[in-house]
Order: C-alpha cells, then sequence, then structure tokens
C-alpha cells in the first residue's frame, strides 16, 4: 500500500512508520524534522504547507491507499483558566486542524486508490472523559473523534473509510512532559499514572499495529466513523460483526439516555 503518515519523526508515528515500511508498504512520512526516504517536512498546523506537501506526493504517486494521522502535541499542561490562550491555540492548531488539513489535501489522492482507501486517525486522553489540566489536548482530540464520524457519515457507501485509534497508555515524549511538568501542574492523578507508567512499549506498540493493519486491510472493508481501542477492544473479532457493528452506536461518542427518558431525573 502506498501510505501517507504524519507525525513520523517520533513515538507512535515514528514506531508505525518504520514498521509498515519493513512489512513492504511504501511510506511517505509528514513530519516537522527531517526523515529519510521518501518525506517532507510539514507543519500540519499550516494549511498552504500541507497543501504544498500534497502536491509533491501527487508529483511521485497517482493514488494513496491509506492516510495515518499520527501528529500531535499534549501541552499546555495546568488549569485551564491559568493557561496561556495562544498556547491553546496551537494545541488545537496542531492536533485538530492538522488532522482536518491532512485529510482535506490527501482525500482526491485517497479518491484514486485501486482499492478502498483508509483513513486512520487518533484519538487520546480527555477525548472520551474529562482529563482536568489537559483541557487543550483533550478538546482537540475529542474533536478528531467526532470529525471522525462526521465524515464516515459524509462519505456513507463509500470510500474512504476512517476510523479513530485509542491507542492506549503508552510511554512517549508526552508522557515525559507530564512529569516535568510535575504534580502541582498535572494534578496528582495524572502524575502518579505517568511515574507509574513502564518505558517497555512493546506489547503495548504491537497491538496498536496491530490494530492498525486491520484498519488497513480488506478485512475492515465497511467498518467505518468508529472510536476503537487497541488494547481493550476485541476488533480482532469485527470483520464477523460488521453489520451488526455498524447498525449499532457502540464505538462512538453518543449521550446516554435513560430507558426511562430521564423521568427519575426530573423531566417529564
Amino acid at each position: 500500500m502506498k501510505i501517507v503518515l504524519t507525525g513520523s519523526s517520533s513515538g507512535i508515528g515514528k514506531f508505525l512508520a518504520d514498521t509498515l515500511a519493513m512489512r513492504g508498504h511504501e511510506i511517505c512520512r509528514l513530519a516537522r524534522s527531517p526523515q529519510a526516504g521518501f518525506s517532507f517536512l510539514c507543519d500540519v498546523s499550516d494549511w498552504n504547507t500541507v497543501q504544498n506537501c500534497a502536491g509533491k506526493i501527487s508529483a511521485k504517486w497517482n493514488n494513496a491507499d491509506a492516510l495515518i494521522c499520527c501528529a500531535g502535541i499534549q501541552e499546555p499542561i495546568g488549569p485551564a483558566m491559568e493557561i496561556d490562550p495562544f498556547v491553546w491555540r496551537r494545541n488545537l492548531a496542531v492536533n485538530l486542524d492538522g488532522t482536518f488539513f491532512a485529510i482535506r489535501a490527501l482525500y482526491p489522492l485517497l479518491k484514486k486508490s485501486s482499492a478502498r482507501a483508509k483513513v486512520i486517525c487518533f484519538s487520546g486522553g480527555g477525548s472520551t472523559s474529562p482529563r482536568p489540566n489537559f483541557a487543550a489536548y483533550g478538546v482537540a482530540k475529542a474533536g478528531v473523534v467526532r470529525l471522525v464520524e462526521t465524515l464516515a457519515a459524509e462519505w456513507q457507501g463509500a470510500a474512504p473509510d476512517i476510523n479513530a485509534i485509542a491507542p492506549g497508555a503508552i510511554f512517549t515524549k508526552m508522557t515525559e512532559q507530564v512529569l516535568a511538568s510535575g504534580e502541582k501542574l498535572a494534578g496528582q492523578n495524572e502524575f502518579s499514572s505517568a511515574s507509574k507508567l513502564s518505558r517497555d512499549n512493546a506489547a503495548k506498540l504491537e497491538k496498536v499495529r496491530g490494530l492498525v493493519e486491520f484498519l488497513l486491510s480488506e478485512k475492515s472493508d465497511g467498518i467505518t466513523g468508529k472510536l476503537i481501542s487497541a488494547p481493550w477492544d476485541a476488533w480482532q473479532n469485527f470483520s464477523a460483526l460488521r453489520e451488526e457493528l455498524m447498525k449499532s452506536d457502540v464505538y462512538t461518542l453518543r449521550r446516554i439516555v435513560p430507558a426511562d427518558r430521564g423521568k427519575n431525573f426530573g423531566e417529564k
């Protein structure tokens, strides 16, 4: 497959770029630092830069089979009412705008794929439940998940398939940022969890790789608009449950409504 991958210079993005390349895929790496092989320097928060990179990719490839959006930043860390609004804006620009910009720019190439094209995005802590002291990151990642759901609805019945992955707790530079911020800014729970997190990522990264390869394969054709946890969800069984899965709200962001429609909560 011809795969474009953002955020390929470190963390999960680098791991996926390296391992997928070793498995025979053609990888175009987009990152803010120099990369080996077929790659371009790219700040995904800048639309003109992303669009320019897409043009360069088009000059070499007549199509792309998949796009994996891994680029992301975590800071600012701290109580929401104390963080710098401009740093907040930068976070959303990279995490949310950067995901949309990459999809928007590469969409024409994905539509030319001879197979069923795939888009994979990454969620993160705070996307499904509140994450105190990480407001910008959580809000941006929640936006990514809803973007995935919205595009899946717009593309209903057609390619690309688009899904979001929750990779689980993996020790990366983001973990180091939590530790460097200290308990005062990160909060006791976050700091304690980061302090206890194992540096051995091998097994966790293999689960992420397995889910990514499943979503890239024909086995996942027609499964779209879902947020899937690499370590916790039984995604290995999704092929057999495809029709049931797509008729259900499972693995999506939804408001919970009581069976009695809220009568026990004061509703009339």
